[in-house]
């Protein structure tokens, strides 16, 4: 069957499940299902072959050549089979790595014998193995796999993720950093302050969550200033509604780079910035907006927040410093190991760098951060034992449904590449380099639109994505791509989308009050921070 009719087969359960609004997992899983029944064995083994691919770019001298480096692993000395003329070659030949980075993007090898005329790639030689018995599996058997290689590669991130900030609301650290940025901020500059606030809240912290710390504040600003409601409301969504798509460890981007073989480091600075960027092209629009629309907040808004976290005497919240450590912490050790990476591969490490890519590591980092937001509890002293494990098993239960979520979607992407629609794609639309970014951004806003939700919209569309980014050569780094995605899951939340709602009920807005700023507010930053994202792959390409 065709790879586009099979991918539109899975796409149309997952929509149709999603709109008749079941929990995203049952139709994310029997998307998966039907995709992977009706993908053939030749397909899987084909696609899941070119995902380890090197390609090969030219002839050097005698036997050595120039191949292209891969972003998503290592290229080490060993047994690889040669793909010429897109036929795979029995007989396999032993290369060698001479050195990186003789010409930009390229990595030098050694073979013991010439390759064969036509030599278009190299796949080592156990992965074909692995591709082998991948494709005799069955459909079952595959989509198992993908939902444990997710679950796997996120799982933990997530749940530790889920703990630390359940922990800096329960210790009154989430309190303490709202009330210290609010304070230095100051009525005048109360925006920009939610703006800061909710951007570094959602990066341990889910969006609903953020929106229901801040927006009180919200409400007692417009209190005091009688007017800006617009601008409060749009600046709490603004800043927490970027790091929730572009920082891990959020689920969305935290999978998007793992299937793009980008570090969760390089992700954490790149969505950071490009997040930023957006934010500030959002907070303008909110003072417009406010301008345009001065909409008042409606009696009885502060009744409609059931679910809003409760607020900590000053006295008993701890120090900023201390509150801001499990955020911090994990940003700075994951960063650090990221600009490790930056470096040339061939310089070794020294025995400092050595411990800090130990720490850096993503799992290790975000538990020290875990046991820092643990005492920040302890310091108060304030829970009974049976309190903290109800806080940890509250926690554990949001994790465990996002985690589900996401290895669901992890395992319908996996089964999306096996199909082979990636080489279809590439067949249909001869992309430059820089194609690649709109089209992804297109694509994950399409799936956005269609389905409501951003985290869902970034899985599915990497899983179409994450094939052409190792089969073709591009200019830039795939971070980009990772950001373009995320970006792309912006535009446009309307009345499917669940954060919609959240938005509409808490500010007291009606559908149509919320479409024109809300809405449109997210949209434009989306595209904002695609254009920032195409700009960085141009001046700063890392490769």
């Amino acid at each position: 069957m065709d790879p586009l009719l099979i991918v539109a087969f899975g796409f149309a359960v997952v929509v149709s499940g999603l709109l008749l609004r079941l929990h995203p997992f049952l139709p994310l899983l029997a998307g998966a299902l039907l995709v992977a029944s009706l993908s053939s064995p030749a397909k899987v083994l084909e696609a899941e072959s070119a995902r380890f691919a090197t390609r090969v770019v030219g002839k050097a001298e005698g036997n050595e050549y120039f191949v292209l480096r891969s972003s998503r692993q290592t290229l080490r000395s060993g047994l690889y089979l040669a793909v010429a003329l897109e036929a795979l070659l029995p007989e396999p030949v032993e290369i060698e790595v001479l050195e990186s980075g003789t010409t930009a993007g390229l990595t030098r090898i050694r073979c013991v014998r010439p390759l064969p005329e036509g030599t278009t790639a190299l796949i080592p030689a156990n992965r074909i193995e692995q591709a082998t018995q991948l494709a005799d599996a069955g459909p079952g058997e595959r989509v198992t796999r993908g939902f444990g290689n997710t679950a796997g590669s996120i799982g933990i991130m997530v749940a530790l993720a889920a703990i630390i900030g359940e922990c800096l609301l329960a210790s009154g650290a989430a309190d303490r950093i709202v009330r210290s940025i609010g304070a230095a901020a100051g009525d005048r500059f109360a925006a920009q302050g939610f703006i800061f606030t909710g951007f570094l809240l959602g990066i341990p912290v889910f969006f609903d969550t953020v929106f229901y710390l801040l927006l009180p504040l919200a409400r007692a600003l417009y209190q005091r200033t009688h007017g800006h409601w617009v601008l409060y409301v749009l600046s709490v969504v603004a800043g927490a509604t970027m790091a929730h798509s572009l920082v891990p460890p959020t689920p969305g981007p935290l999978l998007v780079a793992g299937e793009l073989g980008v570090s969760i480091g390089l992700m954490m600075i790149g969505g950071t910035v490009v997040g930023l960027a957006a934010t500030s092209v959002g907070y303008l629009y909110a003072l417009w907006a406010d301008r345009r629309w001065p909409i008042e907040m409606k009696i009885g808004d502060s009744n409609r927040a059931t679910s809003i976290p409760r607020s900590f005497d000053e006295a008993a919240c701890p120090p900023l410093w201390m509150s801001l450590l499990p955020i911090i912490v994990p940003v700075v050790l994951i960063g650090s190991v990221a600009m490790l990476d930056l470096r040339s591969s061939d310089e070794p490490d020294s025995g400092w760098q050595s411990w800090l890519r130990y720490l850096g590591d993503k799992n290790i980092a975000l538990g020290i951060a875990c046991a820092l937001a643990w005492l920040l509890v302890l310091r108060g002293r304030r829970m009974t034992r049976q309190e903290a494990v109800a806080l940890t098993q509250k926690a554990l239960v949001a994790a465990g449904s996002i985690i589900l979520i996401t290895s669901a979607g992890g395992a319908f992407g996996a089964v999306l590449q096996q199909t082979g629609v990636a080489s279809v794609l590439a067949r249909l639309f001869p992309l430059s380099s820089f194609a690649l970014l709109p089209l992804a951004f297109l694509l994950t806003a399409t799936i956005r639109i269609a389905q409501g939700s951003a985290t869902v919209a970034m899985i599915t569309s990497v899983g179409i994505v994450a094939p052409m980014v190792v089969a073709r050569e591009f200019a830039f780094h795939p971070l980009y791509v990772a950001l373009a995605i995320g970006c792309g899951s912006k535009p446009i939340p309307w009345l499917n989308d669940s954060g919609f709602w959240v938005i509409s009920q808490m500010a007291g807005f009606t559908e149509v009050e919320t479409l024109k700023t809300a809405s449109v507010m997210m949209s434009l930053m989306g595209l904002v921070g695609l254009l920032v994202t195409m700009l960085g792959a141009w001046l700063i390409p890392f490769v």
